[in-house]
């Protein structure tokens, strides 16, 4: 499971990343030499955007690369880490499927009244939809971690 996950999350994100790489290249490269630059760029490079953000969340949350506050770590015991993970992983697990249910609605929403981007009118109904089944997914993933052990570096005052 965890070898499906990083190869999905990882090609999702790359592929994206690569996709604004191109798009930025192309876009620039006709402005400066064409003196016309590729209608809707900015329209798909946020788009884009969204599925490399939301595309490497799962595997982020997974590999517990998120940004930490560990200050005070050195001086808890680690019974106290212990519990402060697990509240941690929890509640986040219980805010991203929270959010990824939100999202899931407003998706319906978005399907049902057509909305589309401004200039090149893709449908936006896809894109919050993969947000919010990448959220709950996340969310999943940080009830995984509840319950597990605290590694060498968390164990010395490290990384949670």
């Amino acid at each position: 499971m965890k070898k499906i996950l990083e190869t999905a999350s990882g090609l999702l994100a790359g592929v994206a990343l690569f996709a604004i790489m191109v798009l930025t290249f192309l876009d620039v490269g006709g402005r400066k030499l064409l003196d016309h630059s590729i209608t809707g760029s900015l329209e798909m490079t946020e788009l884009l955007m969204v599925v490399v953000i939301f595309g490497a969340l799962p595997l982020v949350s997974e590999r517990g690369e998120h940004v930490v506050f560990d200050s005070l770590d050195a001086f808890l015991p680690d019974v106290v880490k212990r519990i402060q993970r697990g509240l941690v992983h929890w509640m986040c697990g219980a805010a991203l499927l929270g959010l990824g249910w939100l999202m899931w609605s407003t998706g319906n929403d978005f399907l049902s009244s057509g909305e589309t981007t401004a200039q090149l009118k893709i449908l936006k109904a896809p894109f919050i939809y993969g947000m919010g089944v990448l959220c709950a997914f996340t969310g999943l993933i940080h009830w995984t971690l509840v319950a597990n052990p605290l590694n060498h570096e968390e164990s010395e005052g490290g990384v949670l």
